[in-house]
């Protein structure tokens, strides 16, 4: 996840020259940041985590507003359109990329109306289905699929179930959520789910899923997950 500004293309030389005779007074004012996934998503709580120490270090409140809507793009065209003073942020995932690919149209310059201004982290998506399932492995999984296509369903919140449909070759039907996938999972009405780790460290060691796999090449210590190859 990273953080970024509002950049004006046209007028930029001059905004940043005015910036720069300012910086010895900067933040003079609260700053807003703006979130553009639901509250409660592993982007959003991550962004208040770190925005909290971030506050304190530079002694001016950082003010985050939740704006979801359209994978993202209702908060990121909100701050696009906002004036270029260095007190509108937005906090962004992958979806700020993925959004030029998926859509023809966008409200906004993905490359020339923001700022990259510094990088929160990473964190690997986790493969994971209901206990009820009786999927012990992905291979359980796929030749499952294969038996009945179309059968199976997965909740995704980007594109690594995708990604593995492919991969695979295999036919399932995708549940897009907003929120609330995990739970559906948990219950066994969704067969499986590709979803940030941060966001599923609660209910994994809960008894109710089987974790089968991490997106990242490395294995992941704090779920003691192994790499999806």
């Amino acid at each position: 996840m990273s953080l970024l500004r509002p950049f004006a293309a046209i007028g930029a030389a001059v905004l940043f020259a005015a910036a720069s005779a300012q910086a010895d007074n900067w933040p003079a004012r609260p700053i807003r940041v703006i979130s553009p996934f639901p509250a409660g998503s592993a982007s959003d709580t991550t962004a208040r985590v770190v925005l909290d120490s971030v506050s304190r270090f530079v002694g001016q409140p950082m003010v985050l507003e939740t704006k979801p809507g359209a994978g993202g793009i209702v908060g990121f065209a909100d701050v696009a359109k906002s004036e270029p003073d260095g007190y509108t942020f937005v906090t962004s995932s992958t979806s700020l990329g993925t959004g030029s690919v998926l859509h023809r149209h966008l409200p906004y310059d993905p490359v020339k109306d923001f700022v990259p201004v510094v990088m929160f982290g990473v964190q690997p998506n986790v493969l994971v289905a209901s206990k009820e399932s009786g999927f012990k492995t992905v291979a359980d999984l796929v030749a499952a699929a294969r038996a009945k296509p179309g059968a199976l369903t997965f909740a995704s919140a980007g594109m690594a179930g995708e990604r593995l449909r492919l991969a695979a070759n295999i036919d399932v039907r995708h549940v897009p959520f907003r929120d609330g996938g995990l739970t559906e999972v948990m219950a066994g009405r969704i067969d499986y789910y590709f979803i940030p780790l941060a966001a599923a460290a609660s209910a994994l060691g809960s008894g109710k899923l089987t974790v089968f796999a991490v997106s990242s090449p490395k294995r992941a210590k704090q779920a003691h997950i192994e790499p999806l190859d």
